[in-house]
């Protein structure tokens, strides 16, 4: 008898190291230009005054510490999405990889709700800055990825309550560190659960699709 993960989605997690130069230039750029010009004009859900997004266009500026960022998330989405598919890497190489990408500035109370990207193929999230307490108490700011199987978790008994890995019911809940990058499939419904953390929260955002 075979088990065989039937329904699995692929995440990536992959790290900047070190990152603690880039961040800090991406961090001074971004509170800089946390203004009206570079505020996103029509952004998909009602904005809070906790939480700045920006225009989508971020990756084609010029600045140095973006077109690093740039190369870093890019080639990680281009892996991802190789490593996930049958095509051939030749096949691959033709494709164009196409993004819409911004950043996002979170003070207190500030949060997102759950959405996904209907438009795209992969979206990725960086963090730039956690904001943190730096005693280590928790700070929200937690990005959850949803569970797909609707329902899966409907009935609950003895013998399905402790599933084992790939087979889990349930949510992906995680707490971003700076220099982490996190890559999923663009449907996939997430959300940003409340920040409280003494500081600003700093994230870059990507959807992304391929062309012939």
């Amino acid at each position: 008898m075979d088990i065989t993960p039937a329904f699995a989605v692929p995440v990536c997690h992959a790290s900047l190291d070190p990152c603690e130069r880039l961040n800090l230039e991406l961090e001074q750029l971004f509170l800089a230009r946390e203004t009206r010009e570079y505020r996103n004009a029509t952004p998909s859900h009602n904005p809070q005054p906790e939480m700045f997004e920006s225009r989508i266009d971020l990756f084609t500026w010029p600045e140095p510490c973006i077109q690093q960022l740039r190369a870093f998330v890019l080639e990680a989405v281009f892996r991802v999405a190789m490593a996930a598919s049958q095509t051939a890497r030749e096949e691959f190489a033709r494709l164009r990889l196409n993004n819409h990408t911004w950043f996002h500035v979170t003070r207190r109370h500030g949060f997102f709700v759950s959405h996904n990207h209907a438009l795209a193929s992969w979206s990725a999230v960086y963090c730039v800055k956690d904001g943190m307490d730096p005693a280590g108490a928790a700070s929200g700011g937690v990005l959850r990825l949803f569970d797909p199987r609707t329902g899966a978790d409907a009935y609950v008994d003895p013998a399905n309550q402790r599933l084992r890995a790939p087979f889990i019911v349930g949510d992906l809940e995680l707490q971003l560190r700076p220099g982490q990058l996190v890559v999923f499939p663009s449907y996939l419904f997430h959300e940003v659960t409340p920040y409280d953390g003494p500081d600003v929260r700093i994230t870059v955002a990507t959807n992304c699709w391929f062309t012939d």
